[in-house]
């Protein structure tokens, strides 16, 4: 399906700020970004580089007074979430660099803290993929999905013991449960078409059979309609925004994603599975 979306903050700044912006996608394997806008106003120096985990950052100093930064992207993204029921777990010696860290306890997953629990969630599945859907399943039948109300950042530790949270609090706790079990697995945060309220929404992946497979613990039925953002190890590493200095108030963040027709041609994800 194409999908546009769009993202719109406004802020007042102080004093001049540094800020850290995440809104790009990038083009994928499950993607194709086939135009985008990215206006600043008023209109300042930016400078654009990819961090450690490959996503598209921008660097900038805000000056004092109204500061507004808008984006949209037009995107053709998978209409369904590949599903593979029986991908196997891939022995730790045998995973590729890339998937290393995300392995480790990270500051809102803390996995060290999750191993007995995850192997009682999983007991009885099979290794791999079954054990992910296993934990998703626990999530999504133990903790309140609350959507709108999530302020605070809360860790897996935290959302497990209050039984409610926003999706990246729910992300937390699979990501937290299945590197408990060597899985890799990493935070997404970016658009999810039909998502009401609608507004930025984190899921998570893991790595089993080979590759990585999404996982929504909010979401009854893994719906496709997809356009990530930013990848990460926590909801620490994929802020959209980030100041530094004196606090800025953000007046409004206002995001929308809507369906629009094939504009023509043989799409890039066409051919990719041709």
């Amino acid at each position: 399906m194409w999908l546009r979306a769009s993202s719109h903050l406004e802020f007042q700044i102080p004093v001049p700020t540094p800020f850290l912006l995440m809104l790009r996608p990038r083009s994928g394997g499950h993607q194709w970004i086939s135009r985008e806008e990215y206006v600043l106003s008023p209109s300042v120096p930016a400078i654009e580089f990819t961090d450690w985990f490959g996503n598209l950052c921008q660097r900038l100093v805000a000056p004092a007074g109204h500061f507004s930064v808008h984006t949209s992207v037009e995107v053709e993204t998978s209409t369904a979430c590949d599903c593979a029921p029986g991908a196997p777990f891939v022995e730790v010696q045998q995973l590729p660099d890339e998937t290393l860290p995300y392995l480790y306890p990270s500051r809102f997953c803390e996995s060290d803290r999750f191993s007995e629990m995850a192997a009682s969630i999983t007991a009885g599945s099979l290794c791999g993929y079954d054990q992910c859907s296993a934990i998703v399943d626990y999530i999504r039948n133990t903790v309140e999905y609350t959507p709108g109300l999530g302020q605070l950042i809360i860790s897996a530790t935290e959302v497990n013991q209050e039984g409610a949270g926003v999706c990246r609090d729910m992300a937390h706790l699979g990501i937290a449960c299945c590197r408990a079990l060597s899985i890799p697995a990493r935070f997404v945060v970016g658009y999810l078409e039909g998502l009401q309220p609608m507004d930025l929404h984190a899921w998570f992946e893991a790595y089993v059979g080979n590759r990585w497979y999404t996982f929504d613990p909010t979401q009854p039925n893994l719906q496709g309609g997809r356009i990530a953002i930013a990848f990460g190890r926590d909801a620490a590493d994929v802020a959209i925004y980030s100041q530094f200095g004196d606090p800025v108030d953000l007046l409004c963040m206002n995001i929308n994603v809507e369906q629009m027709p094939d504009p023509g041609g043989r799409g890039y994800l066409q051919n990719a599975y041709e």
